[in-house]
């Protein structure tokens, strides 16, 4: 195997030297080479600005950099340029993010969603004693009275239990999700420097928050849920108030809408950021609550539609990919495979598709939120002039 060398610092020329981008002067890169960087595995995947093409937006009032004044800033130490991000921007660095540090991505989520689902799958080994054909039967969608009729109490226990055990799971891998979130907003922070960060190292920067995590989880969660019993409830005095269907149709027609654009208001202002604000921050529960709802303050319409776009691209994207072993599970099931060996079988289709689903939509979607903080904080507090000056790259 070859061995990497840091590849040469890279800056671009202040407006008016005329100089190549590609060939910038010795004085511009000293600053980066007196580093000593690690090996940055973006670089190669770079595109270099060619002589004669101008830089977009470059003025001579952006030689000077400040918080209005990023907008020709093309330096790119690592996975995405420090300036503003285009949708582009942020799925290409997504991408290069999973692709160059695939470990501690979708090798974090594959590990927590694996341990999790173990345990139907082990259930239903330890249960396969008292599973029948008969219930096999039922599960494959047949509506025989004598399949129904065979079905024992120690049969509804069995499935009771491996069903059961695949909720226990769910849940436990929701959990460990969480804390894969944390440690994904770690290496997307260090990708954005041009630094590869470990699993190990990951996890180990999630100390002393992981818990704050897991809090901050459960109290969104408690909203939500708080929410929509409040919206259910509102339901019972218009039902004992009406009585016609003309109260219950106005109702509907006025709440649904309302309903669901006070749920998107709520996912963008206090659910979507509050992760990566939490990790990357020195903040407790609330002032993440805080930093989210203060950071999406002025950028709603676009925080919502990149965060749909791109919930929808993930969850039809791992839908895609545990498509076949759904399928192939599926399809032994209905052709009638043994009771145990196929409960079994179907046990095992639904965990391999549940890790396959989580090992694509964990990584991206958490990459692409982290981004978009990122972003914003670019976009409102000048943010990219900090991780320049962190990175060591001076205008001269």
């Amino acid at each position: 195997m070859s061995e990497h060398h840091p590849p040469p610092g890279w800056q671009s020329p202040p407006p008016g030297s005329g100089g190549p981008a590609d060939e910038p002067a010795p004085e511009a890169t000293a600053p980066l080479q007196a580093q000593q960087r690690p090996y940055d595995p973006y670089a190669a995947h770079r595109r270099q600005r060619r002589p004669d093409e101008p830089v977009p937006g470059q003025t001579a009032a952006s030689a000077s950099f400040g918080p209005t004044a990023y907008v020709g800033a093309a330096h790119k130490p690592g996975a995405i340029p420090l300036r503003p991000l285009t949708l582009g921007d942020m799925y290409d660095a997504a991408f290069k993010i999973i692709r160059f540090n695939p470990r501690a991505t979708v090798g974090s989520a594959v590990l927590v969603a694996s341990v999790a689902m173990a345990i139907p799958v082990l259930v239903t080994a330890a249960l396969g004693s008292v599973l029948d054909l008969s219930m096999t039967g039922t599960l494959a969608g047949s509506s025989s009275a004598d399949t129904a009729a065979t079905a024992t109490s120690e049969d509804v226990a069995g499935f009771l239990g491996v069903f059961g055990a695949l909720g226990v799971g769910a849940m436990l891998q929701s959990v460990g999700l969480i804390l894969v979130a944390g440690m994904i907003a770690h290496v997307v922070a260090a990708a954005v420097m041009g630094r590869k960060m470990s699993l190990g190292e990951a996890w180990a920067a999630t100390r002393g928050k992981r818990w704050r995590l897991i809090g901050l989880t459960l109290l969104l969660g408690l909203a939500t849920f708080m929410i929509l019993m409040v919206y259910a409830l509102s339901w019972i005095p218009v039902a004992m108030a009406s009585d016609s269907w003309q109260l219950p149709v106005l109702y509907a027609l006025v709440s649904i809408p309302a309903f669901l654009a006070f749920l998107v208001w709520f996912w963008v202002r206090l659910y979507y950021l509050p992760v990566p604000v939490l990790m990357l921050e020195e903040v407790g529960v609330f002032g993440a609550l805080g930093r989210g709802y203060h950071l999406t303050g002025r950028a709603f319409w676009r925080t919502f539609g990149i965060a749909l776009l791109t919930f929808v691209i993930a969850q039809i994207a791992g839908s895609m990919l545990a498509a076949p072993v759904s399928i192939v599970s599926q399809g032994l099931l209905l052709g009638g495979l043994p009771g145990e060996a196929g409960t079994y079988l179907l046990v095992i289709g639904q965990a391999l598709a549940s890790v396959i689903t989580a090992a694509f939509v964990a990584p991206f979607t958490t990459t692409v939120a982290t981004l978009q903080y990122v972003d914003l904080r670019m976009r409102r507090e000048a943010f990219d002039v900090e991780l320049m000056q962190r990175a060591g790259i001076t205008q001269s």
